[in-house]
C-alpha cells in the first residue's frame, strides 16, 4: 500500500464526506492505493456515525472510537499503530489542510529520501492572538531541539516514512513535537514544505491558549527527558555537587572569619548567629538533596526497560 492517511477528529461530522471525497479525487488522480483512518477521539456529535457510512461505501476507510477524548496525540499513536502505508500522512479534519498537497509529500518521501516532511502555512487565515504566540512558540522548539529548518512544528499536515511512525511514541500532547521525537529516534532526514491553509469551513477550533503554555512545559519535559532521561546523575549530581561545595566553602570562610578576629582581638559573634552560616548550610542541605534524587534516578534508570532500547536501522 502506497500511503495512510491518519485523521484525528473530535466533532468534525459536517466536514468528513467533504474531506474524504477531496482525498479520494487525489488518490484516484494519481493512481495511489490507499486506506483513510480516522480516529474518533470521543466526539459527541454524530461523527462516528459519518465514519461508519464511509466504511459501508469505501473499503478504504477505517475508523477508531475512543470511549472519551483523549487528546490528540492518542490519537495519532492510535492511527500510527494500525496504519500500513509505505508514506504516512496526517491532517487535520476541519478542512484547512488541502489534500492536494499529498502527491508532492509523497514525492519528497520515496524520491528524495526525506524521513519526514511536515507543512509550513506560511500564510495563515488565523486571528493576530493565535498567529503571534505561535511564531513564539515554534523559535523557541526550534533554538531548543535543533531543527533549525522548520517554521511551524504544530502543522497537522505532516509525511512519514513508515518506519518513523513504527519507532516514535507520541503521547500526553507530544503531538506538537513530533519532529523533535523523530530527530531523538535518529530519523534526522526532516524538511519543510510550504502548504495551502484554508479558513476553518465548519465549526469551531477546539484549541485554546492555554495550549501554549502546555506545549512549553511539554518542550521542557522533552528536551530534560531526551538528554538526561537515562543519565539523570548528570544533570541533578553536577548541581548537587556544585552546591554543596559551595555550601562547605561558605562554611569555613564563616568560621576561619571568627578565628581570624577572635586572634586579632577584634569583635566577633557566634557563629550561629551569622546569617551567611545558615545560608551556607542551607545550600549544603540542597545540594546533598539534588544529589541523593540524581543517585534515586539513576537506579530507576538501571532497572528501566528502555535503558538499552535502541533505533537500529540495518543488520548483516
Amino acid at each position: 500500500m502506497d500511503i495512510s492517511v491518519v485523521i484525528p477528529l473530535y466533532n468534525e461530522e459536517e466536514s468528513l464526506p467533504e474531506l474524504y471525497a477531496w482525498i479520494e479525487r487525489v488518490m484516484n488522480a494519481n493512481g495511489f492505493s490507499y486506506e483513510v483512518i480516522f480516529v474518533n477521539d470521543g466526539s459527541t456529535d454524530g461523527s462516528w456515525n459519518v465514519i461508519e457510512e464511509l466504511s459501508r461505501k469505501h473499503e478504504q476507510v477505517k475508523g477508531i472510537k475512543f470511549r472519551r477524548n483523549y487528546g490528540k496525540s492518542p490519537a495519532l499513536y492510535c492511527g500510527f499503530e494500525k496504519a500500513q502505508g509505505d508514506v504516512v500522512i496526517t491532517m487535520d479534519a476541519d478542512l484547512q489542510d488541502s489534500p492536494d498537497e499529498i502527491p508532492e509529500l509523497y514525492r519528497m518521501i520515496t524520491q528524495d529520501g526525506y524521513d519526514l516532511v511536515s507543512g509550513w502555512k506560511q500564510k495563515r487565515y488565523d486571528p493576530l492572538s493565535k498567529t503571534i504566540p505561535t511564531k513564539l512558540f515554534n523559535a523557541t522548539a526550534r533554538a531548543v531541539s535543533g531543527i533549525h529548518n522548520l517554521h511551524d512544528f504544530n502543522c497537522g499536515l505532516k509525511a512519514y516514512r513508515r518506519d518513523v511512525v513504527k519507532n516514535i511514541e507520541v503521547y500526553g500532547e507530544m503531538h506538537r513535537y513530533i519532529p523533535y521525537l523523530a530527530k531523538n529516534a535518529g530519523f534526522t532526514r526532516i524538511a519543510e514544505k510550504v502548504v495551502h491553509h484554508q479558513a476553518r469551513k465548519y465549526g469551531k477550533t477546539k484549541f485554546g491558549l492555554n495550549r501554549f503554555v502546555n506545549g512549553y512545559l511539554d518542550l521542557l519535559s522533552l528536551w530534560f527527558l531526551s538528554t538526561f532521561g537515562v543519565k539523570p546523575m548528570h544533570i541533578f549530581g553536577f548541581l548537587g555537587s556544585i552546591m554543596f561545595i559551595l555550601g562547605f566553602i561558605s562554611v569555613i570562610v564563616v568560621g576561619a572569619t571568627k578565628l581570624y578576629d577572635m586572634y586579632c582581638g577584634n569583635p566577633y559573634r557566634l557563629v550561629t548567629e551569622n546569617p551567611y552560616f545558615y545560608l551556607a548550610l542551607t545550600t549544603m542541605i540542597i545540594g546533598t538533596q539534588l544529589f541523593l534524587a540524581g543517585f534515586l534516578g539513576e537506579l530507576i534508570a538501571r532497572n528501566s526497560s528502555e535503558r538499552n532500547k535502541y533505533q537500529i536501522e540495518k543488520e548483516l
